[in-house]
C-alpha cells in the first residue's frame, strides 16, 4: 500500500480504488449495468485506436491521458453486438483513472472472468475490446 501512495498521490488512489470496487463485476445482459456510459467517440483525444474484429464486429477506443500518463477520460465506439459493447464497457471502467502502464495489465481473461454469463462464442469480443485498449496505448506511447 505504502509503494502505492508513493506512485499515486492520495487523490489519485482514492480515484482508483473507488473505481476499482466500483466494478466487481457483472451479469451479461444485466440491464442495469450501462453499457452506453463509456460509449461514443471522443472529440479530441490524445490517442485512438481502431481494429476490426474476426466475427466483423469493429471497435475504436478514445483516451485522454494526463501529463502523468494516467488515463483521465475513455470512450469506446462500435456498431458491435451487446457482447462487445459489454465488454468494451468493462475494458473502460477497469482501465479509468489507471496510468497507461497499469492499464496494459488488463487482460482479456480479467474481462471475462468480470463478465458472468458471457457467452463461450462471444468471449472473442473480450479479447477485441482489450486489443484495442492496447493499440490506443501503444498510439500515445508513439507520440512524439
Amino acid at each position: 500500500m505504502q509503494l502505492l501512495k508513493e506512485r499515486y498521490g492520495k487523490k489519485d488512489m482514492e480515484i482508483h480504488k473507488e473505481n476499482t470496487e466500483q466494478f466487481a463485476g457483472i451479469e451479461y445482459g444485466d440491464k442495469n449495468f450501462d453499457i452506453e456510459k463509456y460509449f461514443g467517440q471522443m472529440n479530441d483525444p490524445t490517442c485512438s485506436s481502431y481494429i476490426k474484429g474476426p466475427c466483423g464486429d469493429f471497435m475504436e477506443f478514445y483516451l485522454a491521458v494526463d501529463s502523468r500518463g494516467r488515463i483521465e477520460d475513455i470512450s469506446y465506439y462500435t456498431e458491435g453486438c451487446g457482447a462487445t459493447r459489454t465488454c468494451a464497457a468493462a475494458v473502460c471502467i477497469m482501465a479509468l483513472n489507471k496510468t497507461i502502464i497499469d492499464a496494459l495489465s488488463i487482460s482479456a481473461g480479467e474481462v471475462i472472468s468480470k463478465i458472468k454469463g458471457l457467452p463461450e462464442d462471444h468471449k472473442h469480443c473480450a479479447i477485441l475490446s482489450v486489443s484495442t485498449l492496447y493499440r490506443a496505448i501503444a498510439d500515445y506511447l508513439l507520440l512524439p
